[in-house]
């Protein structure tokens, strides 16, 4: 798989003959070698222009634009490397039919439970007592097939990973208090840094989707709405678990980012440039690793799985294939 770059600094990104460059406000030049490039992802406040575009269109590298708060704040998607009437055609009649959209909704929720659960049992395993969350989930994990109509598998899913927050502060350290999932601002570290790490596997998804001929914006747990790819937010929630979550843990638990790593502005709190980085170098790092997949009989990137989801759906929704969410195995 091909990397992502992410550009922290204030300044100017440009085509310079057959690369990127970034030139910063400080007169700094760097250099982004466009033939490994998956995506870029801005950071900072920067300037680009059409040329530059045109460009990474034609080499099918994605823009991901992160605004103020660390939010998404959008992307720019070159030409689909991949194009297919049928599939789309396919993708809405799935939408359009109460039945399918259900089924393929309630695969998501499930997969999405199921990779929560297995953060919580990793944890109850050891010196934590989370007996009480894993009866939340599995209840919940059992209310999937009973509810009817999207608004109740959406209430469901909520449920779920309200019980699935308790493990948060039972697992992080006393000065990384969470209480509650809150967001736009966040209020505290770890609502920050949830909502950082989310809008990286997002993004991610996003780009994954990219590969195939499906289209982004139809979809089937969250209601496709307008400026959003809404079927990234699928497939993103099966994954947050396992790339943004247990990293968050991992990174707190080892002090490798502290609450000096944070400023508070404006009733919210963020990530620090500092903190950011930290973040970012470790989530790239997760991407990068493999893992023996069950039926391909090969070491699979974790980034490839997010593309591997994408293909799996493709395939349900032109074959009528069963469709099995990604379910952490190991």
């Amino acid at each position: 798989m091909d990397k992502n770059y992410h550009i922290f600094s204030d300044g100017r990104i440009e085509r310079s003959e057959d690369t990127i460059r970034l030139e910063t406000e400080k007169g700094e030049k760097e250099h982004i070698p466009i033939e490994h490039a998956e995506a870029v992802y801005l950071h900072g406040q920067i300037d680009y222009n059409t040329r530059l575009m045109s460009f990474l269109n034609d080499h099918g590298v994605a823009v991901h634009v992160f605004g103020w708060n660390d939010r998404y704040a959008g992307s720019l998607m070159p030409e689909r490397g991949q194009t297919s009437g049928r599939t789309v055609v396919e993708q809405v009649r799935a939408y359009d039919d109460p039945e399918q959209r259900q089924r393929i909704a309630s695969a998501f929720v499930r997969g999405s439970i199921h990779n929560m659960r297995k953060n919580v049992t990793y944890y109850d395993s050891r010196e934590y007592e989370l007996g009480s969350v894993l009866e939340e989930l599995d209840s919940a994990a059992a209310r999937v097939d009973e509810v009817e109509g999207i608004s109740e598998l959406m209430g469901v899913e909520a449920t779920a990973r309200r019980a699935y927050y308790q493990t948060f502060d039972a697992v992080l350290p006393d000065s990384f208090s969470f209480d509650r999932r809150e967001y736009n601002p966040p209020p505290n570290p770890v609502n920050a840094l949830i909502s950082f790490g989310n809008s990286l596997v997002y993004a991610n998804c996003v780009s994954a989707i990219r590969a195939t001929a499906l289209d982004p914006a139809v979809s089937y747990l969250h209601e496709p709405g307008e400026r959003r790819y809404s079927l990234s937010l699928d497939i993103a929630d099966l994954f947050k678990p396992v790339l943004a979550d247990r990293l968050l843990f991992r990174l707190i638990n080892r002090k490798q980012i502290t609450r000096d790593d944070f400023r508070e502005e404006l009733d919210s709190c963020l990530l620090d440039e500092g903190g950011r980085e930290t973040f970012l170098k470790e989530f790239e790092e997760t991407l990068e690793r493999t893992v023996e997949h069950p039926e391909l009989n090969r070491k699979v990137s974790y980034q490839y799985l997010l593309r591997l989801e994408a293909y799996k759906l493709k395939k349900h929704l032109l074959t009528g294939e069963s469709y099995d969410p990604f379910r952490r195995w190991w």
